[in-house]
């Protein structure tokens, strides 16, 4: 798995650099105020939250846990075009992680007590990709991709596995138009988590889940002032 994060994350760079270059190049031949709105993109925070319903055993063997998970994300343009969508940069700060899981598990979490347990974290996201169609309309589609860490109180599936893991989150949704600079955001997914057997215990665990988001854009050209 630590290969493909890295071919991940250079794959990622190649397209941000790619898209910084796009957004200069265009800005040729513009006046120094032109160039200067040109050359601040569109951006975003949104405030979000995520529950997962279930879990199923696709690329991880852990089972009968779920994740809670409140923060903010950051998103900002790098291609204005690309499939017909507007490309995004995006990164994300969690603040609240919480891991609900069985009080016993064995090596590669499976359930061994039917008591539960809380185990709190905390988690960042400092790569991601987001395609957004028809943006500025009332309804906006949207496909996310993010990869990160997430760090727990303690070792998180099994006691035989890490406090870290490697996260990795699949979203699609839409984006619905409020008022002035705030959007309504709402969607679902999976989300991914392993040690990526850094020990020898790697129980890992895909969730099923569905988020929802309150989106204030920060400014940049045209639609939403500055």
């Amino acid at each position: 798995m630590s290969g493909s994060v890295v071919r991940w994350l250079c794959s990622f760079l190649l397209l941000l650099t790619t898209g910084y270059a796009a957004h200069a190049e265009n800005s040729v031949g513009l006046t120094r105020e032109e160039r200067r709105h040109h050359l601040r993109p569109p951006s975003e925070l949104i405030f979000e939250g995520l529950i997962s319903y279930g879990n199923y055993r696709l690329f991880g063997a852990a089972e009968n846990s779920k994740l809670y998970i409140a923060g903010v994300e950051y998103d900002r343009e790098i291609w204005p075009k690309f499939l017909g969508a507007r490309v995004d940069y995006a990164a994300e700060f969690l603040p609240v992680v919480l891991l609900t899981q069985p009080q016993k598990t064995d090596i590669w979490g499976n359930t061994l007590s039917k008591d539960r347990k809380i185990v709190p974290g905390i988690g960042v996201t400092p790569i991601g990709l987001r395609m957004l169609w028809r943006d500025g309309t009332r309804v906006m589609p949207y496909f996310e991709t993010k990869g990160g860490v997430l760090g727990f109180t303690q070792k998180a599936l099994s006691s035989d596995a890490t406090y870290e893991n490697w996260s990795f989150n699949l979203t699609a949704g839409v984006k619905v138009k409020l008022h002035g600079r705030y959007d309504l955001r709402l969607g679902m997914g999976d989300l991914h988590f392993s040690n990526a057997f850094v020990v020898r215990a790697n129980p890992a665990l895909d969730v099923m889940n569905v988020s929802a988001g309150l989106v204030y854009h920060l400014g940049g050209p045209g639609k939403y002032g500055r």
